[in-house]
């Protein structure tokens, strides 16, 4: 017979004992999932990582001191030694992986106790957020936990496989770096060395990956950490992981994306048996004219529709107004919402419109096949005809009208209603994974609050090759060769061929209102590299959270992150963040601004 005492060599994890170890000896380790006492028999379930097993104490037979057996709790951590055999066939339990089979345990040691716990890990019903993220280390030991952060395992694996098949080298970017724009506000650190000068921590690799492509590494990826100081949400972190690619020689926008869906749809085959398909291409004009969104959710319909032209000649003054200063009026067809929303219901629609930055909206309800609305006497007949033929609205519809003169907020309203409409009235397959590529991003967009034209994705990001000529004249003409992979709604991942003409380069700084010296204090080590023999290159980023997400079919973030931040971007586990002494705020060349808060996170 083993004896345990003699060391903690497993034999096997709990969940992969199988009955081809019928009448072996074995050694097993884990936590006491739980405990059922009947006086001379005790019942254990052992769990690890792997799933569970049951382990049989039975006094008559059990060689080591049965006292330790009776103290045994919940969460202890033991390693148990018995025969291993098949369950008596009343106590069979199919569910389980292990349903047939338990270990007749003969010696046992507690490798530790535990106190008692905060919530009961075994139990269906989740804890609040505070209390699991507080004791994340007790919430992991969760099966549903614990099966996230596997996925997530798995993934990396596969992703670390394809590249290596496909002649990509892994390279580690610094974590220390320079402060950039980039978009969002960087994580700043103080330097010991260099009084008054700071590290930022990268919002991503991109300049570092970029710099690779002219070292001739031609093509890289890396399991990125990244951080953002930024607001969150459920789909947000603010430190968070992306898997970032980049390939020399490549000039075409197909090329980055051909590799980057054979990766995904090797993913979902691997993990989840879901196979992705061939995905569909979309420009970033279609989403927004169809969906309101720039990452669209296409597993239902409620597609957005333009009656601008008609409405430009109706006597509805704002309506007319919106088109006439070039904003636009667009509609969605609720198909047979009439009867599912009162009239209270329909008040709330408009007060929920309002609350995305649009002034208002307006319906027409067909509660039978003839149209009823105070907006019909605004309408030609012949107009109402239009708009009824172009939605397809027939009885029991409800038609929903949103005006502005910025198309944006038009197309924003529309599009936050129609996924608002689609959970209220349950039309999405949350069984599909529907993905597809939205193209042709704009290069610019218009940044009311600095009154100029900034990049939409970033300045590196090159203009297709026939809009170059209006980057100083007519930004709001060039669109970008950029892409991002949308699967259910979520932006997943984007990338771009990049500009590696110095010329061109420093033209788009220049269209970003950027002047020679401002060029060198930001990017003068970019500019000059460049200078020694840039290849063609792309690539791709795409978040490795929220893939998890979306493959475990979870709605947070935060729960396949092994310790993650809360709203308020502190981590409760660590309690952090925290203060540090004078001696260290000294070091570093700060002063701080004193008050009298003791703040707790």
């Amino acid at each position: 017979m083993l004896d345990i005492l003699d060391g903690l060599e497993r034999t096997k994890f709990c969940g992969e004992f199988t009955t081809d170890d019928l009448d072996s000896e074995v050694v097993a380790h884990g936590w006491v999932a739980n405990r059922r006492d009947f006086g001379d028999l005790v019942f254990v379930d052992l769990r690890d990582r792997t799933g569970k097993l049951q382990v049989v104490f039975d006094r008559s037979k059990f060689l080591d001191d049965y006292d330790k057996v009776d103290k045994l709790r919940n969460e202890f951590v033991i390693s148990v030694c018995g025969k291993l055999v098949k369950r008596e066939e009343d106590t069979i339990d199919p569910k389980s992986k292990t349903g047939y089979i338990e270990i007749r345990a003969v010696k046992m040691k507690v490798l530790a106790k535990s106190l008692p716990i905060p919530f009961q890990i075994n139990e269906d019903d989740s804890p609040s957020d505070s209390v699991r993220l507080k004791y994340r280390y007790l919430d992991i030991r969760r099966d549903v936990v614990m099966q996230k952060l596997l996925l997530r395992n798995e993934i990396c694996k596969i992703v670390r496989d394809f590249f290596d098949n496909n002649s990509f080298i892994e390279v580690e970017t610094p974590i220390l770096g320079k402060s950039t724009p980039e978009g969002a506000r960087d994580y700043l650190v103080p330097s010991r060395v260099f009084p008054n000068k700071f590290f930022a921590l990268p919002q991503s690799p991109q300049l570092y990956k970029q710099l690779l492509m002219i070292s001739g590494i031609d093509r890289y990826y890396q399991i990125a950490k990244c951080f953002r100081d930024e607001d969150l949400r459920a789909d947000r972190q603010p430190e968070f992981t992306q898997v970032d690619m980049e390939m020399s020689f490549v000039d075409k926008e197909e090329q980055v994306m051909q590799i980057t869906e054979k990766l995904f749809v090797k993913i979902f085959k691997d993990t989840i048996g879901y196979d992705l398909g061939t995905l569909p291409r979309i420009t970033y004009d279609e989403a927004m004219s169809k969906y309101g969104s720039d990452k669209p959710d296409t597993r239902f319909g409620l597609e957005l529709v333009d009656i601008s032209d008609l409405a430009k000649d109706c006597t509805l003054v704002p309506f007319k107004n919106a088109v006439l200063q070039g904003g636009s009026v667009r509609v969605i067809n609720g198909k047979g919402m009439f009867e599912k929303l009162s009239r209270t219901e329909l008040e709330k629609l408009v007060t929920f419109v309002k609350g995305t930055g649009a002034p208002g909206m307006s319906y027409i309800t067909f509660e039978e096949d003839t149209p009823k609305s105070p907006l019909l006497k605004f309408f030609t007949k012949e107009q109402i005809d239009e708009i009824i033929k172009r939605t397809n609205a027939t009885k029991g519809d409800v038609i929903f009208f949103v005006a502005d003169a910025k198309n944006k907020i038009v197309l924003t309203a529309l599009g936050k209603l129609r996924l608002h409409l689609a959970e209220k009235f349950d039309l999405i397959d949350k069984s599909k994974f529907n993905a597809l590529w939205v193209v042709d991003f704009p290069e610019f967009e218009y940044s009311d609050e600095e009154e100029r034209f900034v990049a939409l994705h970033h300045p590196f990001t090159a203009p297709k090759d026939d809009c170059i000529k209006y980057l100083l004249t007519s930004p709001e003409k060039v669109y970008a060769k950029a892409y991002d992979i949308v699967i259910n709604g979520y932006e997943v991942g984007g990338g771009s061929i990049r500009i590696h003409d110095p010329e061109l380069q420093a033209k788009m700084f220049e269209a970003l209102g950027m002047d020679d010296k401002k060029i060198n204090e930001l990017f003068g080590f970019f500019i000059e590299a460049f200078k020694y023999g840039a290849p063609p290159h792309g690539g791709l980023a795409f978040g490795l959270d929220r893939l998890v997400m979306l493959l475990s079919g979870s709605s947070d973030i935060k729960s396949v992150i092994a310790f993650p931040k809360i709203q308020t971007s502190a981590d409760l586990v660590m309690e952090a963040p925290d203060f540090v002494t004078d001696k260290q705020i000294e070091e570093i060349h700060i002063s701080l601004i004193k008050n009298n808060s003791e703040d707790k996170i």
